[in-house]
């Protein structure tokens, strides 16, 4: 089987798949930007929301299984839980935004390249129509890489700004949480004061 004359063949059924391909993308790309704008909005850092999920780890079975740990040690596993679940709910779909934004020209240079394979193809299938055969076909192929780098752009700057973003609320998250954690250990100072007082 000759390899060059399939992908040949391949080439030549021109590169419009390509471009309807970066557009897909490019909404997808749209809706993750706007979800992630709301997120961002809509769910801000709160010492609450952050010492309701240390409670929760402390009481689930991952702390159970810490049960020979001491206190301290388990409080302070519950508290780095609870800044990586927040991390996560964060940084949701923003490796999509990386990945396009760093893939979508390429995607649109494959484009062009299957789209030069094609006009250079029509210039020898109709050498008499001269350089106007192939430069039309390459002037269409561009177009890919132009989309392409029309989808990655915008990707990256959406990366870039809710990456800093999440690093922002990530410091906030991390001093939410050491106050989370002596409020904690100022509730367990209490409860052991209270049950040495009860105690004969």
């Amino acid at each position: 089987m000759d390899v060059s004359a399939q992908f040949l063949a391949f080439a030549l059924h021109g590169a419009s798949w390509v471009l309807w391909l970066l557009v897909a993308l490019s909404v997808a790309s749209v809706a993750v930007m706007i979800e992630r704008l709301w997120y961002f909005n809509m769910h801000r850092p709160e010492i609450g929301k952050v010492l309701e999920a240390i409670r929760d780890l402390l009481k689930s079975d991952a702390a159970r299984s810490l049960s020979g740990a001491s206190t301290s040690e388990a409080l302070a596993a519950a508290v780095e839980g609870a800044k990586a679940r927040e991390r996560a709910r964060w940084e949701r779909n923003l490796a999509f935004l990386a990945t396009l934004g760093s893939n979508a020209p390429f995607i649109g240079l494959f484009g062009t390249v299957l789209g030069i394979i094609k006009a250079f193809h029509d210039l020898a299938q109709n050498q008499v129509g001269g350089p106007s055969v192939v430069m039309s076909g390459i002037s269409d192929a561009l177009v890919s890489t132009a989309v392409g780098l029309m989808v990655a752009i915008p990707a990256v700057v959406a990366f870039n700004y809710f990456n800093r973003r999440v690093r922002a609320n990530m410091t906030q998250v991390d001093w939410m949480a050491h106050l989370a954690s002596a409020q904690l250990r100022a509730e367990g100072a209490a409860t052991n004061a209270a049950d040495t007082r009860r105690d004969p």
